[in-house]
C-alpha cells in the first residue's frame, strides 16, 4: 500500500498544487514519444487534405481532439453540405463519447472544485492523462494538479508536433507508404494494456472489434465506428448487469 493511502483521511482532501502539476507533467513524459508520432500523423494528413499550416495548428490547439481530428481530416472535403457537416458531427461525437464515461469515473474527485477550475483542466483532458489520473487516484493521490500538469504538457507537445507533421506531409505524397496511418490504432492498442482486467472483461472489446470489422467490410464510410462502439457498450452493460 502506498504512503498516500496510509495517511489520515483529513490529509487526503482534494487539493491543487504546483507540486501536483509538475508530478503530472513528469508522469506524462513517458507518453510523449508516442503522442508526438500521433500528432505528426495528423499534421501529415492535414497537409494531404489541403489545409494550411495555420489551420492545422489551430485545429490542434483549439479542437485538441486527437483521434477525432484524424477522423475529421479523413472525412474532409473541399465543399461542404449540411448533410456532410451532420455526418461529420455524428461520427466525431461517437468517437468522443468515451469521454463521457471517463469524466464520470473521475467525478467524485473533480466535484469539490470550482467550475472554472474544472473547465480549465477538462480542456486538456485526454485519454492519456485520464489514464495517469485514474492510476494516481487509485493509489490514494488527490492532487488535481496531476491531471492539469499531464494534460498541459501533452497539449503543448501535440500542438508543436503538428508542425513537423505538416511539413512532412507536404514532402510525402502518400503517408500510408511509411505506415503513418497505423499510428492511431497502435497508440490506442498500447493505451488499453494497463486497463486489462482478465479474459472476462475482454469480451466487449472482442465483440466491438468483430462488429466493427464486419461493418467496415459491408458498409462504406465510418459506420463501423458507431456500430463497434455501441455493440461493445451493450455487451459490457449486459455482462455487468448479470454480474
Amino acid at each position: 500500500m502506498s504512503s498516500l493511502q496510509e495517511l489520515p483521511p483529513r490529509t487526503l482532501r482534494p487539493v491543487l498544487t504546483w507540486n501536483g502539476v509538475f508530478l503530472g507533467a513528469r508522469k506524462a513524459l513517458v507518453l510523449i514519444p508516442g503522442l508526438v508520432v500521433f500528432a505528426v500523423a495528423f499534421g501529415a494528413a492535414a497537409s494531404a487534405k489541403g489545409l494550411s499550416l495555420l489551420e492545422a495548428v489551430l485545429m490542434s490547439a483549439v479542437v485538441y481532439a486527437g483521434v477525432s481530428q484524424l477522423v475529421a481530416i479523413e472525412l474532409w472535403r473541399p465543399e461542404w453540405s449540411w448533410g456532410a457537416i451532420a455526418g461529420l458531427a455524428i461520427v466525431t461525437a461517437t468517437v468522443n463519447a468515451r469521454m463521457v464515461l471517463q469524466g464520470a469515473s473521475l467525478q467524485p474527485w473533480l466535484a469539490p472544485y470550482p467550475r472554472l477550475v474544472n473547465a480549465l483542466h477538462l480542456f486538456f483532458f485526454t485519454d492519456a492523462n485520464w489514464l495517469i489520473g485514474t492510476r494516481y487516484h487509485a493509489d490514494g493521490g488527490r492532487d488535481l494538479g496531476v491531471l492539469v500538469g499531464a494534460g498541459f504538457i501533452i497539449w503543448i507537445n501535440w500542438v508543436l508536433a503538428t508542425v513537423p507533421g505538416y511539413l512532412l506531409g507536404s514532402l510525402v505524397a502518400d503517408p500510408r507508404r511509411y505506415g503513418i496511418d497505423l499510428v492511431m490504432p497502435i497508440f490506442f492498442a498500447t493505451m488499453i494494456v494497463p486497463l486489462w482486467r482478465g479474459r472476462r472483461a475482454a469480451v466487449p472489446w472482442i465483440v466491438a472489434g468483430i462488429v466493427a470489422l464486419a461493418t467496415a467490410k459491408l458498409v462504406e464510410g465510418y459506420a463501423f465506428i458507431i456500430t463497434g462502439a455501441l455493440s461493445g457498450a451493450l455487451v459490457g452493460a449486459f455482462r455487468d448487469d448479470r454480474a
